[in-house]
């Protein structure tokens, strides 16, 4: 795998296109942007060429500014926020486990040790090490803590590093660590190696998650459990199909019918697991992934405040297991309330995964979305790939431990070192040893060089006094069998890769069960659980309808869902969504809630314009209305509502109005009946029938 740092100088490269800064300031920028596709292909950048003049008599910065945020944004996505498909971590997550592994010895360590040890590959900060490792550590996969490291169910943060140790999980050293098939690179000082990536051989992305957000993407991997990914590591190996979904440590019950296999687009809706305990008490046992009993009962508060939903008081019992108790108000339905809780508080969560991480394509390493099968199809053929260069290491050693264990065994039976007793320099040494090893070549599976003869002298004269045939012959055939063995296993590769996986799963794959639930989440309607609960008041006056405003006229008991229309004094209304206090209009002559299901209401409306003088009348009825919007019922702005009426039965409307007109007009008659049987239900906007050219002063019911 190709360094991202030059170990000369330790200072990074710039990432996509590998070429070092130049002084031509005629550079095109860029920003990463996700690649059209089929969702796998790579994130390139998209050019936009900017001019900048030939000399730097305008511009003497132009060069120095030119590419930083292309850097800013490419150190982003691939050093700090998005893990590496080949060991499933970030740079600092995988720093620390590095520097786990250089003091591991089996016993805990400081975490503020760790953190200091750590910053000689990670120079941005204890904080960020600090936090990253607590992080790991919460998890318990990788690495073991001991003392106060926070609660993942009640948000609380972890004691200080100096409090708290920590070490390496037998997990972490079986899968993560191997330095015989590391790459290393310098670090950012040129002072020491760090890996490139762990030859991780298990998918750690899929087991612990990862969330991230860089400049212009954002990854976010849900956690799966283990034993599921163990089982669908052997069925890609035998190759079957699998499908895998994940399992959040905080359980829940989760639909993943739209998670399409994690990539950007699909959705997981995750609610918490309730219980009636009694008549009027709720227990939530599990929450949602992403929240915790703080940010939960927080939600439940501000909902109960907003009157989205009733109750007494919220108790907190969570230690190790999650308890959260509502009480309930007398008479309250508990079933409805769980609902509620659904709908209006953070019992319920949508959760948008997508599965972004680095990958190396033609020598470079850019950042990719993956779905999470293809990860692990990736991770598990990653895994064969490192097993067989384990084995072919393996093998090497063994076959040159023989050739040792070989010239040993003939160097002594034979006697050879009695031929060096008369040689007086080191050349005629070795002539000496090479002359005596010649009729026994032919055993050995190779030649034999200088290199095994110097070793052949080293032996000490206690050991060829102490030597066991017997032993010499039996040590042979262990590693001739162990020969054959890792042989064997290198023919039948992928049946090895099946047996590493079995092992692995039974060996840390107990008491890790399923704590998520799948099952389908229906969807509920917020309208269909809330209750007429809150109580609508007007302030007619000065134009303002409000909840619980006691000081002022009630009109019904309503729901916070609820829209309210009112149609005011200069011939408009208006359409709100029910608040603390909203402002419709001066003048409100009625108002009332609009049904759910759209207002069914007939309205009877005389209208006085101001334009032309003349009253109008009509019928109708609301039809669709915009929230927050003024509808005009009159031909002209300024006009006047001289007559009102709304009824739900159309035979019920008014057949004649008695209309008086005012007395300073040169009307002859100035009180008559007016038939309203003529008009007909129009739209709201209609201009109507016209009933007199003069003002009027009053008109009332015939």
């Amino acid at each position: 795998m190709p360094n991202r740092k030059d170990p000369k100088d330790g200072q990074p490269e710039l990432p996509f296109n590998g070429k070092p800064p130049e002084s031509n300031p005629a550079e095109p920028a860029s920003l990463p942007v996700p690649a059209a596709g089929d969702g796998t292909a790579p994130v390139e950048l998209v050019a936009a060429e900017i001019e900048l003049p030939k000399t730097n008599d305008h511009a003497p910065l132009a060069r120095s500014y030119q590419k930083w945020f292309l850097e800013y944004a490419s150190y982003v996505i691939l050093d700090r926020a998005v893990p590496h498909i080949d060991d499933g971590l970030k740079p600092v997550q995988r720093r620390i486990l590095h520097t786990f592994w250089e003091q591991d010895d089996g016993r805990f360590h400081k975490v503020a040790n760790i953190v200091g040890a750590c910053m000689r590959f990670h120079p941005h900060g204890d904080a960020s090490i600090g936090a990253a490792l607590v992080g790991i550590a919460q998890r318990g996969y990788l690495v073991e803590p001991q003392g106060n490291f926070g609660n993942l169910l009640t948000g609380d943060d972890a004691a200080a590093p100096r409090y708290i140790e920590a070490r390496l999980t037998p997990f972490a050293r079986e899968v993560l660590f191997n330095p015989k098939t590391t790459t290393w690179q310098a670090s950012y000082d040129g002072r020491a190696k760090e890996p490139v990536t762990l030859p991780a051989k298990f998918p750690i992305v899929l087991l612990d998650g990862a969330e991230g957000i860089a400049v212009g993407l954002s990854t976010k991997i849900l956690p799966h459990n283990f034993n599921d990914l163990c089982r669908a590591a052997i069925n890609h190996l035998q190759g079957k199909r699998f499908r895998i979904v994940p399992d959040f440590p905080s359980g829940g019950i989760a639909d993943f019918a739209d998670y399409n296999d994690g990539e950007r687009g699909g959705k997981v809706k995750v609610r918490a697991k309730m219980e009636a305990r009694g008549k009027y008490q709720i227990a939530i046992t599990e929450l949602p992934y992403g929240t915790t009993t703080v940010s939960l009962i927080e939600s439940i508060l501000a909902a109960n405040a907003k009157g989205k939903i009733k109750v007494k008081h919220v108790d907190d019992n969570t230690s190790e297991s999650v308890e959260i108790i509502v009480h309930l108000p007398q008479g309250a339905d508990a079933d409805q309330v769980m609902n509620q809780l659904y709908v209006f508080t953070d019992c319920q969560v949508s959760i948008s995964p997508a599965a972004c991480v680095i990958d190396t394509i033609d020598g470079q390493d850019k950042p990719v979305f993956l779905g999470v099968s293809e990860i692990l199809r990736r991770s598990v053929d990653k895994t064969v790939q490192l097993l067989k260069q384990e084995l072919d290491i393996k093998l090497g050693e063994l076959e040159q431990q023989w050739h040792w264990d070989s010239l040993e065994r003939i160097f002594i039976e034979e006697r050879i070192y009695r031929r060096i007793e008369q040689s007086k320099t080191w050349e005629s040494v070795l002539a000496e040893i090479h002359e005596g090893l010649k009729p026994f070549v032919k055993k050995l599976r190779r030649a034999v060089t200088d290199d095994d003869v110097t070793r052949l002298t080293e032996i000490r004269i206690k050991r060829i006094s102490a030597y066991n045939r017997f032993k010499a012959d039996e040590a042979i055939k262990a590693i001739e069998d162990e020969i054959k063995t890792v042989k064997h296993d290198l023919a039948h590769l992928t049946q090895y890769a099946i047996k590493w996986f079995e092992t692995l799963q039974e060996k840390y794959g107990k008491g890790r069960k399923r704590r998520t639930t799948c099952d389908e989440v229906e969807q509920i309607s917020a309208a269909a659980v809330v209750t007429a609960n809150q109580k609508l008041y007007v302030n007619r006056e000065e134009g303002f309808i409000g909840l619980n405003w006691r000081q002022h006229e009630f009109v019904i008991e309503c729901t916070i869902l609820d829209d309210v229309v009112a149609f005011m004094g200069d011939a408009t209304c208006k359409m709100v969504k029910v608040a603390d206090k909203v402002f419709m209009g001066k003048d409100i002559r009625h108002v009332h809630i609009v049904p759910k299901d759209g207002d069914d209401r007939f309205y009877t409306v005389i209208t006085q314009d101001k334009e032309s003088g003349k009253a109008f009348a009509k019928r109708f009825q609301l039809g669709g209305m915009t929230r927050e919007k003024l509808y005009n019922l009159a031909a002209s702005d300024g006009s006047k509502l001289v007559f009102f009426d709304e009824t739900k039965n159309q035979e019920a409307m008014p057949a004649k109005v008695r209309v008086q007109l005012s007395g300073r007009c040169s009307a002859r008659i100035k009180d008559f009946e007016f038939d309203l049987s003529e008009l007909t239900v129009g739209s709201r906007g209609a201009k109507g029938l016209t009933v007199t050219q003069y003002p009027i002063k009053e008109v009332t019911r015939a």
